[in-house]
């Protein structure tokens, strides 16, 4: 009875530990959130679930929650905020649809609609506040891209013709809008997965040393230090604890990758570059942290989160999964 006593004392001690650099913010919606976007340490942008987006603007206190009107049944899987008036959402599937706000929610504008039959679209990304791609599943084989000059107010789908081909099975997980990123003006990155995953740059492939082979398995995020240095990871969503080739690290733009010495605590849904040779990831098992540049990575805390995404103007860290929202302290 004392050994069991002090075992369980111990879990709940350091489970009490490894939290304590997570705080929850809220809890106060029961909506699954893979969209977050942060303008800065105190505007806070977030879209789920039956058309939900909500939006702080002093750092989490507080949320001002709305559903869009029209959209009411749709899954925003990604946001892209600019100020606390403008942002603009990702509606997923048949049809895919990008809507935009200059009024803080109050009124949304569709820039963008697809009715393609088997449209749909994974994540957003905006290299400033004039140039963004957005990307989605495979259409016979090809990877669909599309890209705004003018602050999303209109979109351009790319031609993609000579991408190499998907494979039946290869697509793009939509679990934290962070299969895609933008590493300038016109150059781009974006990560596949499923039965097999890779890593684009362009029209660059490179194979990824990512678990593959399931519709479950691959590559889920993609986040970039610099044009050279681009973490990915991944693994299965159905055995999150798993961390068998679950990152890959890339010095040289997927030239080459390098192997984790202590691999992320499980399945990942997501990773943001911090500063430095900082890195943290998450997934719905818990939050771990590299403090040199993915080699090492430590368990922060065992909540569970579907993305996390650094200010663009300033130092904070947030956090979104199924009905709540986090952030990081230091």
């Amino acid at each position: 009875m004392y050994k069991l006593l002090l075992f369980v004392f111990t879990l709940l001690f350091w489970q009490q530990v490894l939290s304590q650099k997570i705080e929850i913010l809220s809890q106060e919606s029961n909506e699954s959130f893979r969209g977050l976007s942060v303008v800065n340490d105190s505007i806070i942008w977030i879209s789920g679930t039956n058309g939900t987006v909500g939006r702080s603007i002093d750092a989490g206190q507080s949320f001002q929650w709305l559903q869009v009107k029209g959209f009411e049944q749709t899954d925003f899987r990604d946001i892209e905020a600019f100020d606390e008036h403008t942002a603009i959402i990702m509606g997923i599937a048949e049809p895919a649809y990008i809507l935009k706000t200059t009024d803080a929610g109050l009124n949304w504008n569709v820039v963008y609609e697809n009715q393609t039959q088997g449209m749909f679209l994974d994540a957003l990304d905006f290299f400033d506040d004039q140039n963004g791609m957005v990307i989605g599943d495979p259409i016979n084989g090809k990877v669909f891209l599309a890209q705004t000059h003018n602050g999303g107010d209109s979109w351009t789908q790319m031609k993609t013709a000579s991408f190499p081909d998907l494979v039946n099975g290869e697509a793009c997980f939509a679990s934290s809008g962070s299969n895609l990123v933008m590493l300038r003006k016109k150059k781009f990155a974006f990560i596949t997965g499923g039965v097999q995953s890779h890593l684009f740059i362009g029209k660059k492939r490179f194979n990824l040393p990512i678990f593959m082979g399931k519709e479950t398995t691959g590559a889920n995020a993609i986040g970039a230090k610099d044009t050279q240095t681009l973490l990915i990871v991944g693994g299965d969503f159905m055995e999150p604890d798993l961390i068998s080739n679950n990152i890959g690290i890339t010095h040289n733009a997927g030239k080459s990758f390098i192997k984790p010495i202590e691999p992320p605590h499980g399945y990942r849904s997501c990773v943001e570059f911090m500063e430095d040779q900082v890195w943290i990831s998450c997934g719905i098992n818990g939050v771990d942290i590299s403090n040199d540049n993915g080699l090492h990575w430590q368990l922060i805390s065992t909540e569970g989160f579907h993305v996390c995404k650094k200010a663009k103007q300033g130092h904070a860290l947030y956090f979104a999964g199924k009905g709540k929202i986090g952030v990081y302290r230091e």
